[in-house]
């Protein structure tokens, strides 16, 4: 399980021209599930997320992490994080897990977030998501587990 975590000021998502899904500020993360990701992994990853600290406090200094910053989650599925390209120019999925279970384990992964408290957005599985995105900072993570 692999998250691209960007730290984002107003940020949405839309799928064929309709609005879906948008959060005030917080972090835009893109969630990849590789193929034999089991569901234990969830509760780590949404641990993770709920508690980088990576938006500044009143000193300037990173120390506060989305909750207690107050911001929202936006959680879009990314399949593409586990494309290969090393052998050529075209990326292999093959590393990635089958949509099926793919969308179960990021359902999960979004469940574990509310549970921790946090208000999460989520995308369209499998659609053609079009995404503005404020990025603040620029801060981006990249987590895997």
């Amino acid at each position: 399980m692999k998250a691209v975590i960007q730290r984002v000021g107003r940020t949405s998502l839309s799928v064929d021209g309709e609005l879906i899904s948008q959060i005030p500020f917080g972090l835009a993360v893109y969630l990849g599930i590789k193929s034999g990701d089991d569901e234990c992994l969830c509760p780590a990853m949404a641990g993770k997320i709920s508690r980088l600290r990576i938006f500044e406090d009143g000193a300037g200094k990173m120390n506060l992490s989305v909750r207690d910053a107050g911001g929202e989650v936006l959680l879009i599925s990314q399949f593409t994080l586990y494309g290969d390209c090393s052998h050529g120019n075209r990326p292999s999925f093959t590393l990635a897990e089958r949509p099926e279970r793919a969308n179960a384990l990021y359902l999960k992964v979004a469940e574990e977030l509310k549970n921790l408290g946090i208000t999460v957005k989520t995308g369209v599985f499998g659609a053609d998501m079009k995404i503005e995105q404020f990025n603040d900072g620029p801060v981006t993570i990249i987590y895997e587990i």
